[in-house]
């Protein structure tokens, strides 16, 4: 089979960099597309954590000027297999997270990072930045947005891959006025409707989604979603206009990170068939959070802190839910607001509620191995990791009917059940008669211990490896390759 090369342009890389599912996702593509005769190679910012991971380090190319600062682009391995990263200190060499400061707001000068960013990656793809010509450029949400753009309009040469862009979330677009423009150092032309030009300033992903050869999204639901104005977010029409060029694929999930039967996080390590070990990850997940210990349902919440999650209708609900006999536990951060109202219930409910505001990778894993079912009160979801993460470790996902969510789980509806299909419980609408409701099905059913295990079972049994989707992007790969 003749080999597809691909460069996998991202702002995040697991398990380098990470605020969320993009970076699994583009962390696990390059092993799915393998198999399939297809090199990928990730291209992502030099953050500190980054420069500091990278052992050795090769410079394949400098910029005197990138968008106004100098920079590099090294050539490194991690964990085996190849990286470029773009080493600019003036863009991302600084305390704090990928996008925002060390208290939560945004750098100012975020368009500019990622332009630059997208410069580099234009210039890497089409062979004249120390690499050889990719045949493919694969460009992950707004931040690499603009990369199409520059292949169009400012990449000069024989050369000019084809290119995929991937929505992972509508509701993020990169939005700068139009005396932004002038910096990108794009000729006038990109300035238009066809271009970058949006709404009278510059759209990174409209521009994405406008130039690229194909746009995919992170699910067959949610690509049928933003069709429309309520999840479209202003793109419907432009989405509308090119949906020869659109599909769906699921996101997959490393069995090698998240697998129960190995998992260095649990207290207690457990397969289908030893699902009782798990009370073993029940007593610790109480313990983290100084929860009463009991056989009652325990549901936890692994989540950004955001209206998008829905966390405002849980804080209405939790009420409802300690009424019900059960517990919860709750990992994230995010809005101040919420982030107080939900300690605010976990002070009403000493010993029933607990919250803590973090981001803690292996006390996830915890979560997922010792809780009875995992809440997922969506507005929309592309995809979701989290509730496939909860099939995988026989944590029931009890989740809104939407995008992604709707893709992969099995409403445990009494047909569902008797046919031994049910995976977790659907709902909808994200409200709180919709979410309370879900929560009593949910404390129903686990007490029935038998159809419950059923429940587990089956979930556990799902294959969202990324096996099926990696086939399926190497599938696009290779016709896009064909029409070059």
């Amino acid at each position: 089979m003749p080999e597809i090369s691909v460069l996998s342009v991202a702002s995040e890389c697991w398990p380098l960099i990470k605020t969320g599912g993009l970076a699994d996702v583009v962390g696990a593509l390059p092993a799915a597309v393998e198999p399939h005769g297809v090199a990928m190679t990730p291209f992502i910012p030099g953050y500190p954590a980054v420069m500091k991971a990278l052992g050795r380090k090769r410079a394949i190319h400098k910029y005197e000027s990138l968008l106004g600062s100098p920079a590099r682009i090294v050539s490194a391995r991690h964990e085996d297999r190849p990286i470029l990263v773009l080493d600019a200190p003036a863009y991302f060499d600084r305390d704090g997270g990928p996008y925002s400061d060390a208290m939560g707001r945004d750098w100012l000068d975020n368009g500019l990072r990622f332009a630059a960013f997208a410069r580099a990656a234009a210039d890497l793809a089409a062979g004249q930045a120390g690499a050889k010509p990719f045949d493919i450029l694969h460009a992950h949400d707004w931040q690499a947005g603009l990369t199409p753009a520059y292949l169009v309009y400012a990449t000069p040469g024989e050369h000019r891959p084809k290119t995929v862009m991937t929505i992972h979330n509508m509701a993020f677009q990169g939005y700068f006025g139009r005396d932004f423009f002038p910096r990108l150092s794009l000729p006038q032309t990109a300035f238009s409707i066809e271009g970058v030009e949006y709404h009278g300033g510059v759209g990174f992903l409209k521009a994405g989604v406008g130039l690229a050869d194909a746009i995919t999204t992170v699910s067959p639901g949610y690509a049928e979603e933003i069709r429309t104005p309520q999840f479209g977010m202003g793109l419907e029409g432009l989405i509308v206009g090119r949906q020869d060029r659109l599909s769906g694929i699921v996101n997959g999930i490393d069995p090698a990170i998240w697998n129960p039967a190995a998992d260095a996080a649990l207290a207690a390590t457990f397969t289908a068939e030893t699902l009782t070990k798990r009370t073993v990850n029940k007593r610790a997940v109480e313990k983290a959070f100084a929860l009463e210990p009991g056989d009652g349902p325990l549901f936890v919440v692994v989540s950004r802190l955001t209206w998008q999650k829905g966390m405002d209708v849980l804080i209405e609900v939790i009420d409802h839910l300690v009424g019900l006999g059960g517990r919860l536990a709750l990992l994230g951060t995010g809005d101040a607001a919420i982030e107080a109202g939900l300690h605010a219930a976990a002070g009403r409910h000493p010993g029933r509620v607990a919250i803590r505001t973090a981001y803690d990778e292996a006390l996830s894993h915890l979560m997922q191995g010792g809780g009875d079912a995992i809440l997922i009160p969506s507005r929309f979801e592309p995809c979701g990791l989290t509730q496939l993460y909860g099939l995988a470790y026989g944590c029931v996902p009890v989740v809104a009917r939407t995008g992604g969510l709707a893709d992969t789980i099995v409403d445990a509806n009494l047909a569902a059940v008797s046919a031994d299909a049910a995976t977790g419980i659907l709902f909808a609408p994200v409200s709180y008669e919709g979410l309370a409701h879900a929560i009593a099905r949910a404390v129903r059913l686990h007490g029935d211990a038998e159809t419950w295990q059923r429940i587990q079972k089956r979930g556990m049994a799902a294959d969202y490896s990324w096996a099926r989707s990696g086939k399926t992007y190497a599938q696009l790969y290779a016709r896009l390759k064909e029409q070059a």
